[in-house]
Parts: C-alpha cells; sequence; structure tokens
C-alpha cells in the first residue's frame, strides 16, 4: 500500500497501537504474578498478532518484525515448547518499551527503522536454539507428512479447550474449503477471519496468518474459535461470503477434560465430533482476557452491538478545544444580550433570553463532559511505573489504585502526569524502605503505595500515600539552615506544618546523593508549581516511621469556571470560587494587630487580612471606612482573608490565556471578557497567598 493511502490512516494507526501496547503492558504484569497462566499468554499473543497484522499493514517493518519474533516465542510457549519465566517477562516489557519508542517516533514524523531490532529479535528466538534436534526433526516430518493437513498438538488443544471453559464460552473448528475458481485466496481468508473475529477470539488458523497473507496455501482453512454464540450463527455469517465451496462447523465438546486425547486424535483429522453437543440460542459479549479487561482486538458479539451497548468516535483534541473556545464566546456573548436587555429594562427579551440561557448551559456542560476524561487515563501507567522503580531499587512494593473512574478535563490530566510520576518516585525512592529494613523495625516486608481520586465539590482530589518512613522535620529544618533558608530561632519556632513546606521550595534535597530517581530539588517545587499553575492547591503531611501523604485538589475544567467579582481600585478582578470558602464583612473596631499582621477573629478562630490592593500593587481605596468586604479563600489548610473595595457578585467566566510574556506574572492566572466588554484580570489565588 502506497503512503499516500495510508497516511488517512495513521492516526488510527497511532491510537491502536497505544491501546494495544497499554493492554500489553497489563497483561505483561499480570504474566509476571503467574507464568503458567495460559489464558494471559493467549492475550498477549492475540494483542501482538493484532499488532504485527497492522504494523505490517502500514508498512512499519521494524515494528512487525518485532511483533512478529515477539508471538513465535509466545507460541513456543503456548504449544508446551518453551515455558515462561521472569526473563521472559524482562524481555517482554523490553519489546513493549521499544515498541512505544517506535510510536512515538512516528507520531512525530518519523519512522520506525531509526530503531533497531535485531538483537532483541535474536534474543526473542533464542528458545529455538534450546529445542532437541529430536524434536524438531519429529516436527519436520509431521509437517511434511501433513502439509494440507497441519493440526492442533495436545498441549495446545488442551490450553484452547481450558480458555474456553475459564471464559464460559464455547469451542469451535470452522473448517473452510474456498471455491476452486477463487482468484484473490488472501483477500478471501482475511473476510473470513474477520467475520469470525466479530464473534469472539480466533485461538489458532490453519495454516498460520503469514502463509494465509503471502497465498502459501490451498484452498482449505481451519479456523479455531472460542466464542459464546451458537453454531448455526457461525455457519450462516460464513455462507454468506462469497467464492466459498465448503463451511462446516464443530463443535468440541468443554464441559470434560477426561477425553482430551480422544478429541484431540479427532481434531488431527480435521473433523470432530459434535453430535451430543448443545446449542445454546443465548448471546451475550465475548471472553474477557485474564481480570477482565477486553481489548480492542477482541470485538463484541455482532448480534449484541445491534441491541446496544455505548459505541464510541475518535475525536481529534484539537476540534473539542476549538469547540470549547466557540461555547465560551457563547457564553460571553450571553452575558452581553443579558446585560443590555438589564439595561434597556426590555421585559419581552425576558422569556427568549432565559430560553437562550438554558441551550447554551446545556451545550456548555455537554462540551464539559465531552473533554473529560477518566483519571485512569494516567493511573493506568502507574503499575508499569512502579514495577520498574521498585525493581530498580530492591524494595517490594504493593500499589493500592482508586478511583481511577473519577474524571478530568483533558487538558488537566495532561498536565498532571509529570507531577504525579514525581510524587511516586519520591514516595518509593525516599519513603517505602527495603524489605529487610522494613522486617527490621516491625513492618510488613511489602510497602504500600496507595494512589486515589475523588471528587469533592467543584474539584477533584488526588491523594498518595506511603507507609514509609515518612518525612523528618527535624533533618528539614536542619538542611534549610544549612543552606541559609531559615535562621536557627525561626527552626526552632517554627511548626512542624510549615517546616514541611520548606520541601517545597527550588532546589531543596533531603538525599545524601544524586542518584537517576532523586536528589536534585525538583520534585516537590515542580508539583507544586504544576499544581497551582492549574488553579489547584497542594498539601503534605507525614509522620516519622508511619508514612507521607500528598494531597493535591484540582479543578475539574480549565475553561469555563464560575467566579466571584471584586472591585479593587476601580478595576474589576475575578476569583475563581474553587478557591473562596466565604465573603463576609468586618466591622473596623474588630481588626487587631496580630505580630505586625492585621487580624480578625472568625467563629472563635483567627483570621489574617491583607489588603488585595497591597498584593496586586495597585492604589489603596482612599475612603475610611466602617466595614471591610473580606473575600475568605482557603490554600492549603491556611486561610487568609483579602479585604476589597467592593463585592460584586457571581458569574461564569471563559478563562482567557495572557500569552507567554504576560503568563509568569505573580498573583494573575489569566483574564476573561466581562458582559459589558470590558476586561478583568483572574486572580491566582495560591500565588498571592505564598507572596505574602
Amino acid at each position: 500500500m502506497s503512503s499516500i493511502d495510508t497516511n488517512q490512516y495513521l492516526s488510527a494507526f497511532l491510537d491502536e497501537a497505544s491501546d494495544n501496547l497499554k493492554g500489553l503492558d497489563d497483561l505483561t504484569l499480570e504474566l509476571e504474578k503467574d507464568p503458567e497462566d495460559m489464558s494471559v499468554v493467549n492475550g498477549i499473543f492475540r494483542t501482538a498478532h493484532t499488532l504485527k497484522g497492522v504494523s505490517a499493514t502500514m508498512g512499519f517493518q521494524n515494528m512487525a518484525s518485532l511483533t512478529h519474533a515477539l508471538e513465535d516465542r509466545l507460541e513456543a510457549a503456548r504449544s508446551g515448547r518453551h515455558h515462561l519465566d521472569g526473563n521472559d517477562v524482562d524481555m517482554i516489557l523490553q519489546c513493549l518499551d521499544m515498541m512505544q519508542s517506535m510510536v512515538d517516533l512516528i507520531r512525530a514524523g518519523d519512522t520506525d527503522r531509526k530503531i533497531d531490532v535485531s538483537e532483541l529479535v535474536k534474543s526473542l528466538r533464542s528458545f529455538e536454539e534450546n529445542e532437541s534436534r529430536a524434536t524438531k526433526k519429529e516436527s519436520n516430518e509431521t509437517d511434511g507428512a501433513k502439509k494440507d493437513d497441519v493440526s492442533l498438538s495436545t498441549d495446545q488443544l488442551d490450553s484452547f479447550l481450558k480458555e474456553a471453559a475459564h471464559s464460559n464460552a464455547k469451542a469451535f473448528l470452522a473448517y473452510i474449503e474456498l471455491s476452486e475458481t477463487c482468484l484473490l485466496k488472501a483477500a478471501r481468508a482475511y473476510i473470513i477471519i474477520n467475520r469470525l473475529e466479530e464473534f469472539g477470539t480466533i485461538f489458532k488458523t490453519e495454516p498460520n496468518i503469514d502463509s494465509v497473507e503471502n497465498e502459501d496455501f490451498d484452498n482449505k482453512l481451519k479456523i479455531f474459535l472460542i466464542t459464546k454464540v451458537n453454531k448455526d450463527e457461525i455457519k450462516d455469517v460464513l455462507q454468506k461470503v462469497s467464492e466459498i465451496a465448503v463451511v462446516e462447523v464443530d463443535e468440541f465438546d468443554v464441559s470434560s477434560m477426561e477425553n482430551i486425547d480422544n478429541i484431540a486424535v479427532e481434531a488431527n483429522t480435521g473433523r470432530i465430533k459434535s453430535d451430543d453437543a448443545k446449542d445454546n440460542d443465548s448471546l451475550s459479549s465475548p471472553p474477557a482476557d485474564a481480570g477482565g479487561r477486553q481489548f480492542a482486538q477482541v470485538k463484541p458479539v455482532a448480534a449484541n452491538s445491534k441491541k446496544g451497548g455505548n459505541q464510541t468516535v475518535r475525536v481529534d483534541i484539537g476540534r473539542l478545544d476549538k469547540l470549547m473556545n466557540l461555547v465560551g464566546e457563547l457564553v460571553i456573548g450571553r452575558a452581553r444580550i443579558e446585560r443590555l436587555v438589564q439595561e434597556a429594562r426590555l421585559r419581552e427579551f425576558d422569556e427568549p433570553l432565559s430560553q437562550l440561557g438554558r441551550i447554551s448551559s446545556d451545550i456548555q456542560e455537554l462540551v464539559t463532559k465531552l473533554r473529560m476524561v477518566p483519571v485512569s487515563f494516567i493511573f493506568d501507567r502507574f503499575p508499569r511505573l512502579i514495577r520498574d522503580i521498585s525493581k530498580n531499587l530492591g524494595k517490594d512494593v504493593q500499589l493500592v489504585l482508586e478511583g481511577q473512574e473519577t474524571e478530568l478535563d483533558r487538558t488537566v490530566i495532561d498536565e498532571i502526569g509529570d507531577p504525579m510520576v514525581h510524587l511516586i518516585r519520591n514516595s518509593l525512592d525516599h519513603g517505602i524502605e527495603t524489605p529487610a529494613d522494613r522486617v527490621a523495625i516491625g513492618k510488613p516486608e511489602k510497602g504500600i503505595l496507595k494512589i486515589s481520586a475523588y471528587q469533592e465539590g467543584s474539584g477533584v482530589i488526588i491523594e498518595v500515600q506511603d507507609d514509609g518512613k515518612g518525612i523528618d522535620v527535624e533533618k528539614v529544618k536542619k538542611k534549610a539552615i544549612e543552606r541559609g533558608l531559615i535562621s536557627t530561632e525561626e527552626a526552632q519556632a517554627m511548626p512542624d506544618e510549615e517546616a514541611l513546606k520548606l520541601t517545597f521550595l527550588p532546589g531543596f534535597s533531603l538525599a545524601a546523593q544524586v542518584t537517576d530517581l532523586s536528589g536534585r530539588g525538583v520534585g516537590m517545587d515542580a508539583v507544586r508549581t504544576k499544581v497551582e499553575a492549574l488553579g489547584g492547591q497542594f498539601d503534605v503531611s507525614s509522620k516519622v516511621g508511619v508514612g507521607t501523604r500528598v494531597f493535591v485538589r484540582l479543578p475539574l475544567t480549565l475553561a469555563i469556571v464560575l467566579a466571584l467579582l471584586v472591585k479593587v481600585s476601580n478595576e474589576i478582578y475575578a476569583m475563581p470560587l474553587e478557591n473562596v470558602e466565604e465573603t463576609i464583612l468586618v466591622k473596623k473596631e474588630n481588626v487587631r494587630t496580630l505580630n505586625g499582621t492585621p487580624a480578625t477573629l472568625l467563629r472563635g478562630e483567627v483570621l489574617s487580612l491583607w489588603g488585595l490592593a497591597s498584593a496586586l500593587g495597585t492604589p489603596k481605596d482612599s475612603v475610611d471606612r466602617d466595614e471591610y468586604p473580606v473575600v475568605v479563600v482557603k490554600t492549603g489548610k491556611n486561610r487568609i482573608g483579602f479585604i476589597v473595595d467592593e463585592l460584586i457578585g457571581q458569574q461564569e467566566i471563559v478563562i482567557k490565556s495572557l500569552g507567554r510574556f504576560l503568563s509568569k506574572i505573580n498573583g494573575i492566572g489569566g483574564a476573561t471578557i466581562l458582559g459589558d466588554g470590558n476586561v478583568a484580570l483572574i486572580l491566582d489565588v495560591s500565588s498571592l497567598s505564598f507572596g505574602r
């Protein structure tokens, strides 16, 4: 196929390849727990086979060669000629990393030819050298005698029937003879295989796929299929394919494994006895792989798809961004119309405006939901990451994931991935101890790293918690004194919660030496900076010997938010309600000075007051007031009261970027257009409070 033909499918190929690699990653981690689990081996084999086919079709030969070699090694395991172990798992993961690098190169407009796969392909096929010559000779003789009638070995058939029984499905052998006048045998065989894949899982084809693709076969096909549909439906679908002379479908008896040898003999003839097989007219979804997961190559049952499962379509994220921008303009336009109608007091516009408001709100809500993706989008990479890091550090870590279905805006998801990796590295490197150290202090040998997500109000909370050694506050203070960040007197008077925040400072690290994982002092600072840039909040709590808990609060979306409008020095500013706890009026006589800072009592607690005009560097209101409007905001565990000139009210705002040159202004997180057409700056409350 020419490059002109394949370019239009490149995006779909990259998406499918990424999905398949993620599925392979999960299955390989399952395989590491039990290398003898044939259902997992079969799942990896099928996904690798799918990836091989699409990469070869797209002309990416290095990827096809690598997946082909991986497929051969897995086939040897399926047939009992090779027993998988930890080295095989490491090799499979190395393959997946190499294929992911190829996908990244292709996505960047390059090719997979830049990555040399020859050594890894050689390693994957090294098991062939260990096979005895006698076994090879016997295999060759069998192939020579039965070239037209290749069959399942007893081990293969055993695996085939066990997988069907494990999936609570049926096992079929479909025997097809193409018409003598069929010209494009490979294309016809591909149609047959594709139709059968719609029903469930193809365990094996005879001849194999490579022979089919190269048309190196006669007119006969045998396909071993695992599915939950009945025999008649399979036969009916095959008979509708043109240029087929003979179709026969027989069912294996998977209810009993006692006659496995007899069944193998019957299968070798290309026919099996199915007189006692009972048809089952009930239809259901295809069997799932280990852990109940289903992957792209296992398609839903055709009959079921008509009854209704959710159908999806891939949409380029750029189009969703453009749609969200248009919805933002709609919100701005609606606000301007409402303001003009209010000023003109045109009552006859009330009803149509109300209807317009409902419609635009529904559109806004729908578009926002379209952009929402589950946090599993980033959580799914953590098992592999933690497996590699913990193995490198010689630590035994159990990962606990909760709330993967919690949804966030795609933009937030894309931005939070790297900070999460920093947090995980910190927990594994600095927090969780080695197995020997844990046993010595009475802890279980295996450490626990828990990552959870849940929605709270208009935001999402992500927590990373470990049961490691915790952060030693005294060591933090000592390190800060050594670096001249605080004095000895300040360290003695500093509460533990404030001392923990010293770890957020740029370049601060407790690591004794720089390693590949840590020691450069960029981890916690990078996380805090990114979270606050997203309009979120970041906090850490820790107890020596017990563990550390990192708390991240993120907004659901970054595009359209509800904000509180305030006036300061004749300018209007917007404060996202995500950061606002409440608004109060503080009488002048209730303002006191505490350690040089204005403060007041709010329900028995001290609330520090800070003039927003001073924070922004704008002229102060010279009017002497009897009471001050105060906006109470919460950043982490701290509450601060910002004194403003006037509280205007709540309004939906569309966040607009200030551009590259103005994006780093302290305290300003963007801008928005108000209903009267004027521009209002959006305040970044967290950076303002840190600026104190």
